[in-house]
């Protein structure tokens, strides 16, 4: 028995069309865990509720020209979660490892934003890391824990060590994180410079920094977009980005150098839908990018 079929249970099926795991290229998994919450839990049922939203809109991209149902998707359903967050990103590692083995690309639906690091333990030191996301996440502890979603993305350069780590829409920082990116070579862009910078400067500021990168992992926490957005987030920060400026920006980051993509931290009960349908978007778009990069 493979561990994609001994952790993972089947459930509603994302943007409505299953084609077979064989025949797919990109395969969704869901990942329902957010075990070290600290202000607003609830991501847990997030996976449900994105997958909800990408039924009840419009699949076609205007950026693109591209439709999701023209897209080789297979949802392989939900992970089997544990209260222990060890076990859990041990079994995410696992089922990771079997998606790239068959040459896949994994689209994971959080939960909370630790579950990257459980992803990218099977994805090798010579990825790039882009994280869209309003927090550093390098704090060495948090309320006591050395492993939560407010400390994964120092785990993740301490232990796993990818080859790069770029944060974009920073705004939400502690001065040891600012002193640990200096030292760690992590490098970010803050919303604040992103709004003062036009979005073509931005981009190219993007592109210089990933240059020379085969392999690109990227991470979309959703309150690195400003809460009027997406006022269902775990944590959100006011003066983010909005929805736009994010998609500009990742249709110029979604190219054929990615091994994969995850999209976490929305909190579906503190709203009305809205986040979650912000999510469903943001994945068709981001995967029709990939779609039209991958033909051309």
């Amino acid at each position: 028995m493979s561990h994609r079929e001994l952790f993972v249970s089947p459930s509603p099926v994302f943007a409505g069309s299953q084609l077979s795991f064989e025949e797919s290229r990109y395969v969704v998994l869901g990942v329902p865990f957010d075990v070290t919450s600290t202000y607003r839990s609830g991501a847990r049922f997030a996976p449900l509720a994105i997958r909800d939203a990408s039924l009840n809109i419009e699949g076609y991209s205007f950026r693109t020209q591209t439709s999701i149902e023209d897209i080789k998707i297979h949802d392989l359903g939900d992970l089997h979660v544990a209260g222990d967050t060890e076990l859990t990103l041990g079994r995410l590692a696992l089922v990771t490892q079997e998606l790239v083995d068959a040459e896949k690309v994994p689209v994971f639906l959080g939960g909370e934003h630790t579950i990257t690091l459980g992803v990218l333990r099977s994805l090798g030191k010579n990825v790039a890391v882009v994280s869209f996301d309003a927090h550093l996440d390098l704090r060495d502890d948090y309320l006591g824990l050395s492993l939560s979603h407010t400390t994964f993305m120092r785990r993740i350069k301490e232990d796993v060590k990818p080859a790069k780590i770029l944060e974009i829409g920073t705004r939400a920082v502690c001065k040891e994180e600012l002193e640990y990116a200096k030292e760690a070579e992590v490098d970010y862009l803050t919303a604040h410079q992103i709004r003062n910078d036009d979005i073509q400067k931005t981009i190219e500021a993007i592109s210089g920094i990933l240059q020379g990168y085969e392999k690109v992992y990227i991470t979309i926490d959703m309150d690195v977009l400003d809460p009027a957005y997406v006022p269902a987030v775990q944590n959100p920060e006011p003066e983010g980005l909005d929805t736009s400026t994010l998609l500009d920006i990742l249709e110029n980051v979604c190219d054929s150098r990615i091994v994969g993509l995850d999209l976490v931290e929305v909190a579906p009960h503190y709203d009305r839908g809205v986040t979650a349908t912000q999510a469903a978007k943001i994945l068709f778009e981001a995967l029709c990018c990939l779609e039209k990069t991958r033909k051309h």
